[in-house]
């Protein structure tokens, strides 16, 4: 198993300075979500050559590796010209990746839930156009519901991947988004009996349950405005059942990727990163 730092808080470093603080706070293993001096979210990806050299090089020094790079693309937008652009980004986007030797890309079904249809019709679209590209490459790519994508049930997710029949796509399971994946009952062990041996990736973070209390924790205005809340808090901050998530993981030999994904704390971001750490190897019994 790969116990992995999401740095989304660590933003304002550059990538070889990022390096070595992830080593410095004891990971090794960078989840490389998106950059704006990488590959930015929505854009065109900015690593050249030149600079993808000097990043290998600073992992080998720090002995740290890239578990998985994130791209996040519009590549199942209902706009058609978007949807295109998308695609050309994940192209290079995944020559990235193997420029890097970085075998294993993750990413998110995007969309939107208020046209879902037309969103999933373009989604499947994109990836008969990626599908080739993965398989020459030699690539993997796990895909995670969302919160306000197409896509954002677990039930719905691991159908999707199931259809999709690739044996190289599997699931990412976001525990922040624990409560929008079953609506509001934050069934772990019964989500995670669906995907079976799909699930191959943890992104741990705490959240609070958004349905409680008839959804009154969050008070929108106006009412019934298209937004979606949700937290990426430590461990043990939020409701999110994670004796159960810990238990069930080890009882399903779980060997995947395992990643720190709270974006809660950047004031005290170096304490956040080294207290999920802990956390995640006393939950799989690491310490």
């Amino acid at each position: 198993m790969k116990i992995a730092l999401d740095p989304t808080m660590y933003a304002d470093l550059s990538l070889y300075e990022l390096v070595e603080k992830v080593a410095s706070l004891g990971y090794e293993w960078i989840e490389l979500s998106p950059r704006d001096d990488f590959c930015p979210f929505y854009k065109y990806p900015r690593a050249d050559s030149d600079q993808l050299r000097k990043l290998k090089r600073h992992l080998r020094d720090a002995g740290v590796g890239i578990s998985s790079i994130l791209p996040l693309y519009h590549w199942a937008g209902p706009d058609e010209e978007r949807r295109q652009a998308a695609v050309r980004n994940w192209r290079r986007a995944i020559e990235i990746a193997v420029e890097l030797e970085v075998p294993l890309m993750n990413s998110e079904f995007s969309g939107t839930k208020y046209n879902a249809v037309v969103c999933e019709e373009k989604f499947i679209k994109s990836m008969d156009e990626l599908i080739p590209i993965f398989e020459r490459e030699g690539l993997r790519l796990n895909l995670q519901a969302h919160p306000f994508d197409f896509i954002e049930t677990h039930k719905d997710a691991v159908d999707m991947i199931r259809a999709l029949n690739k044996p190289w796509i599997n699931l990412v399971y976001s525990t922040a988004h624990t409560f929008y994946y079953d609506d509001g009952k934050g069934d772990v062990v019964s989500m995670f009996d669906y995907a079976g041996e799909l699930l191959q990736h943890i992104l741990f973070a705490d959240t609070y349950n958004h349905k409680a209390l008839g959804g009154l924790r969050y008070i929108v205005n106006p009412p019934g405005a298209q937004v979606t809340v949700h937290q990426h808090l430590n461990i043990g901050e939020g409701e999110v059942d994670f004796d159960a998530i810990f238990k069930k993981l080890k009882e399903m030999n779980f060997d995947g990727i395992a990643t720190s994904a709270v974006f809660a704390w950047v004031d005290r971001r170096d304490e956040s990163s080294i207290f999920m750490l802990r956390k995640i190897k006393e939950g799989f019994g690491l310490e």
